[in-house]
């Protein structure tokens, strides 16, 4: 079981980025990348995998945040509701997660690679009810600095997506597509923005 779960998170976060940003810069740059929610199905044997993800990415491809509300079905039952932040967070806060202007509640992490860590809980009727009526979905970490670092998350689309049908491989295809060129497009901005004040700063002296 813990097998098939690790392949759950991991083959889906494999959508996201696996280097990471600083968290200093975190949320700046997750205000500027495409967003939004999306579904995908695969039959892993006996089982039907089923993830609603919302990825958030830095302009360099690095990963910010993933929440993954993940349904097997078949042989196996199982829902988990899982988010995928940055290394170098205080393990013991766990993850803060508010809808709208509701309760903080604390998602613990279950487990830290070299690239991220990931908090899960079980993924209850209720969270799916909350989520489906809110607007705003908050999640805190607090990084190594022991400085909170919230990411807002659009809810707009989840419904949709979580009761719709899942991605066809050839539009997961295009969306993974149409994010790589934002990034590069949006690393090459960056870059000419940052050769254009290293000239500024060479003029000035």
């Amino acid at each position: 079981m813990r097998s098939l779960m690790n392949k759950t998170v991991f083959g889906f976060a494999a959508l996201a980025a696996t280097s990471i940003m600083t968290p200093a810069s975190a949320q700046d740059a997750a205000q500027q990348q495409p967003q939004g929610w999306f579904k995908v199905c695969t039959q892993q044997g006996d089982n039907n995998i089923c993830n609603v993800q919302n990825i958030r990415q830095a302009n360099t491809g690095q990963l910010l945040t993933a929440v993954n509300l993940i349904q097997i079905t078949g042989k196996t039952n199982r829902a988990l509701f899982q988010i995928a932040v940055p290394t170098g967070r205080v393990i013991p806060a766990g993850v803060g997660m508010q809808i709208d202007g509701g309760t903080a509640k604390k998602i613990n992490y279950s487990i830290c690679l070299p690239d991220r860590c990931v908090a899960e809980a079980p993924l209850t009727p209720e969270l799916v009810a909350s989520l489906k009526r809110g607007g705003e979905l908050t999640l805190t970490t607090v990084n190594f600095q022991n400085q909170p670092n919230p990411i807002k998350i659009t809810l707009e689309g989840f419904t949709s997506a979580f009761d719709g049908e899942p991605l066809k491989q050839s539009e997961l295809q295009d969306r993974q597509q149409e994010l790589q060129a934002e990034i590069v497009k949006r690393r090459e901005e960056f870059q000419k923005k940052l050769k254009d004040e290293q000239e500024k700063a060479k003029s000035a002296q």
